[in-house]
């Protein structure tokens, strides 16, 4: 799903390059929970935005499903973006005039897509998340819990195969940190989407069936989930997974 070769990239400061990300290789296959730790300023979220087309590295390559990012123009990564990766920011990012609904239909309206059918999958979504109830909120009316199933139901509108989450559980209590992660793990094991995590905090990574760690730009340790990977098992109100 995700092949990174030889990735390098540097931003001005003072009127010269500071080196972020020196030469890093990653692979990730379909269906993979990967955590991405490192320490403040070792290029987790640099790492993160390069694979999500929002930046450009200074060189090596990012291969998803076989399309050449770097290849790609300025438009054409926009769209490959909308159309087959999903983000979920640490702070949410919604938009605070929508409601829940709107929030979560607004990447399928702007890709052009019916409203109806976009309205309804939307719904779907957060009826599947436990929000059948809150469709109508506004984001200051939802919990942080809440507000990140939201952001998440976002991502996955377009019916992406792969997510990026950049510290999804940052700003949230313990309870809201496990439902977030049981999401982001359900996503992977149940749904076959690729999900890439960047995050800082131990206890998350272990929740992934990877985890690698950046040092200094570089990946440096690769640790593999303890005991058996097994698929996680249908329950209640989960077993019919997230809407493809």
């Amino acid at each position: 799903m995700i092949r990174v070769r030889g990735l390098h990239k540097a931003f001005g400061e003072s009127g010269r390059a500071i080196p972020v990300l020196r030469g890093v290789d990653l692979e990730a296959g379909r269906g993979e929970f990967v955590a991405l730790t490192g320490r403040s300023g070792s290029g987790k979220s640099t790492l993160l935005n390069l694979i999500a087309g929002l930046e450009v590295p200074d060189r090596g390559s990012i291969s998803i499903e076989g399309t050449e990012l770097t290849a790609l123009d300025d438009s054409r990564r926009t769209i490959f973006r909308r159309d087959r990766i999903g983000i979920v920011f640490q702070f949410f990012n919604l938009l605070p005039v929508l409601s829940a609904l709107d929030n979560v239909a607004l990447p399928g309206l702007l890709a052009g897509r019916p409203r109806r059918a976009v309205e309804a999958r939307a719904r779907a979504l957060l009826e599947s998340m436990g929000l059948g109830a809150r469709v109508d909120a506004f984001p200051e009316e939802l919990s942080g819990g809440e507000q990140q199933r939201v952001a998440t139901a976002r991502a996955l509108v377009n019916d992406p195969v792969l997510i990026l989450a950049d510290e999804p559980t940052g700003n949230l209590d313990s309870a809201s940190s496990d439902g977030t992660l049981d999401l982001l793990e359900r996503l992977a094991r149940l749904d076959g989407r690729t999900v890439l995590m960047v995050t800082h905090d131990p206890a998350a990574a272990a929740r992934a069936g990877r985890s690698l760690t950046l040092v200094d730009g570089r990946v440096a340790q690769t640790a593999l989930e303890a005991g058996e990977d097994r698929p996680l098992e249908k329950s209640g109100s989960d077993a019919a997974g997230v809407p493809g």
